[in-house]
């Protein structure tokens, strides 16, 4: 390069892209060469380089030392949550994970709050009308567990729906002493595992509902099946053992499990006045178990209500899908008669 001196100082003209690379620190040109290719990632350029799979690169180690604001505004993704190796928790109640789960019943209860010990990994599905009745259901499972000898409840981690962060939440676990944290906005990642147990919650009602061809108004029994099954059969990592026993102290007995939706004879207990040589059983739809008592809960084909007993016979070879139609057939005339009535 040719410059001219003036004052003891040589000015030189490095407007020329020639005297521009030149003057380029090798840290300078690595980054130039990396906006050139499209801002492909360094570790491929050093691929390239050390393969020797293209020509007119220079022979340069190609590192990120620091971060490029394109390639963060155009490229950015999630960061992954890998699953833990131990077990983050150390007694019973210590963490509680819920969240809200859709449903549909016939008792018109349109919601399941599903609530995980971490410990245990023992699952309640709480089914409510509304959204706002999720604390009630909470404070009321949330003392009856803390009545027992499994302690007190320490943290319970949580979305921002407007369900769990509202004044009544926040006034009870303050008074008990509970810290209430929250996920990130738009991260349901950090509330994963009870977000992965409504979706195991789901695929498996759905499966049950679909084998047995029942309406989608059986879909919160098939929730609350699919929740009672899951506690005794699914196995806790790193503890091996089912949540039941480590719940109850005991191994569960599941002999007593019927396919759902399948045919049933449930004994008349005096609900109707039965003459000499009336019928003793009525045909129903097995679909569930009792979580107050040990029984069976029934779709009453006659009464058309659902009840719960344990002078149940089953037969699980035949589904309900005949008996259900049956029934439907049976509401329609009955609609039918009661509008020709009204005209």
């Amino acid at each position: 390069m040719i410059g001219k001196r003036v004052n003891n100082v040589y000015l030189l003209d490095i407007s020329h892209p020639t005297f521009i690379s030149c003057l380029l620190t090798k840290h300078e040109e690595s980054w130039l060469w990396h906006r050139k290719i499209a801002h492909i990632h360094m570790h491929n350029l050093n691929k390239l380089i050390s393969k020797d799979l293209v020509i007119g690169l220079p022979k340069l180690k190609f590192k990120k030392d620091h971060i490029c604001e394109a390639c963060q505004k155009g490229k950015q993704i999630k960061h992954s949550f890998k699953l833990k190796n131990v077990v983050s928790t150390s007694k019973p109640l210590e963490l509680f994970h819920m969240d809200l789960l859709r449903t549909m019943s016939l008792g018109r209860n349109d919601y399941a709050l599903v609530i995980v010990d971490d410990f245990f990994r023992f699952t309640w599905t709480l089914f409510l009308e509304s959204k706002s009745d999720a604390f009630a259901a909470f404070k009321k499972l949330a003392k009856r567990l803390q009545n027992t000898n499994c302690g007190n409840i320490c943290a319970i981690p949580s979305d921002h729906g407007g369900e769990f962060q509202n004044e009544k939440f926040s006034s009870f676990c303050e008074k008990l002493g509970i810290f209430h944290n929250f996920s990130a906005p738009r991260t349901p990642q950090q509330n994963g595992f009870v977000e992965r147990k409504k979706r195991s919650l789901e695929e498996l009602a759905r499966t049950i509902l679909s084998e047995s061809s029942l309406p989608k108004y059986f879909w919160a029994d098939t929730a609350s099946t699919a929740c009672y099954v899951m506690n005794r059969v699914l196995i806790r990592p790193i503890l091996k053992k089912t949540p039941y026993e480590l719940f109850n102290g005991r191994k569960p007995n599941i002999g007593q499990l019927k396919v759902f939706g399948c045919k049933c004879y449930v004994l008349n207990n005096g609900k109707e006045s039965l003459g000499k040589f009336d019928e003793k059983a009525n045909v129903g739809i097995f679909i569930g178990y009792s979580l107050s008592s040990h029984a069976y809960r029934v779709y009453n084909k006659s009464l058309m209500t659902i009840e719960e007993s344990i002078r149940v016979v089953f037969d699980e070879t035949n589904h309900a899908k005949k008996e259900y139609q049956r029934i439907h057939a049976k509401e329609e005339e009955q609609n039918i008669i009661l509008k020709n009535l009204e005209n």
